[in-house]
């Protein structure tokens, strides 16, 4: 809808006195487009917020407040439905159409436009970042729910609209189509990758619940259920005690072999809550949850390595047995742990 006054305009659908005509019907005159919102710049801000919040949280409703963000896209609604009315009901005649031009490239709605997109991307973005902080807190496999292509999305959204603001400035011709055909060219990009990648999500999305991947929804405080809030919960956690059952915990069950292993599960193994032991790993090994686990895994697989099981097994079937989930989590884990590739590191213990 963004595009289409452009795309309907070069094909000469605005002309005054044309029809549009399917198989020999004549539907309207023509120029009747120029009173229909399509450009709807105050909607797409809120849309894109919205949808990330669903994204993201599983258990987002939107309530009667959040219609207010809705507003001015209601507005602009309405008065192009009053100057519809008056120029072709009323007085049949132009009168806020006088200039020959469409109200959805009038500066100030686009400027507003703007400003409105700009604002609710960022908030999409603050957004996403707190996700990405609870998710690394809460679960082990992060990487498998951390959405990038939202995040990539709204990057590129953004960097548009950043550089419309730029070429607005430094070039005085911008209000001629021709001066802004990159920015819309640059537009149609970003459409294609939401449709590619959107997509590709929602397969994704339908291949881990195959898998019975356990939903986790990041912004609910989960506290353990065997656990009822007690008077030691209340207080700071002894961090070595706790820290040392934990440690014990890893090596001995070896619960970091499961790929799907979350803080709750943890907590649960230890009969606590999530906040203990969130807070011991923060404090006691100064790392989020899912590092916390992916060094128990990394350890093991060096330790598989060291053996020389690289002999009759593959990396990745190593790795996976470790509790990794993907090839690409793990050399990430592993170069982020060892400051080597895992190529590198059978390198170094190939010369040795």
């Amino acid at each position: 809808m963004y595009l289409v006054p452009y795309m309907l305009g070069y094909a000469g659908w605005y002309s005054d006195g044309s029809t549009l005509t399917i198989f020999s019907f004549k539907l309207f005159t023509v120029n009747i487009l120029f009173f229909v919102p399509f450009m709807q710049v105050l909607l797409i801000g809120p849309v894109v917020y919205f949808y990330t919040k669903s994204l993201l949280n599983a258990s987002f409703k939107i309530s009667k407040n959040d219609y207010i963000h809705f507003i001015p896209a209601v507005l602009y609604g309405i008065y192009s439905l009053i100057i519809f009315v008056t120029d072709k009901l009323i007085l049949d005649n132009y009168y806020f159409y006088a200039d020959g031009r469409d109200k959805d490239l009038a500066n100030w709605y686009q400027v507003v436009g703007l400003i409105s997109m700009i604002f609710y991307l960022v908030l999409s973005l603050r957004y996403y970042s707190g996700y990405k902080k609870l998710i690394f807190e809460k679960v082990s496999y992060a990487d498998t729910l951390l959405f990038k292509w939202i995040r990539n999305f709204m990057i590129a959204f953004l960097a548009i609209l950043i550089l419309r603001v730029v070429f607005f400035i430094t070039n005085p011709e911008w209000g001629n189509f021709g001066s802004q055909f990159w920015h819309y060219i640059a537009f149609s990009f970003v459409f294609y990758y939401i449709a590619v990648t959107g997509y590709s999500n929602i397969i994704k999305q339908t291949t881990l619940r195959n898998e019975n991947l356990k939903v986790i929804n990041v912004f609910e405080d989960d506290i353990s259920v065997k656990k009822t809030t007690s008077k030691s919960d209340s207080t700071e956690p002894n961090v070595l005690k706790w820290k040392d059952e934990l440690s014990s915990l890893m090596i001995q069950k070896k619960l970091f072999e499961n790929p799907r292993l979350t803080l709750s599960d943890v907590a649960d193994e230890l009969d606590t809550t999530t906040k203990t032991i969130s807070s011991v790993v923060n404090s006691g090994f100064n790392m989020n949850f899912n590092d916390f686990v992916n060094h128990y895994r990394i350890e093991a697989v060096k330790d598989k390595l060291d053996k020389g099981e690289q002999t009759t097994s593959t990396l990745l079937g190593i790795a996976l047995d470790c509790g990794f989930n993907s090839k690409a989590t793990f050399n990430r884990a592993f170069k982020k742990s060892t400051d080597l590739s895992p190529k590198a590191y059978l390198d170094q213990l190939a010369k040795k």
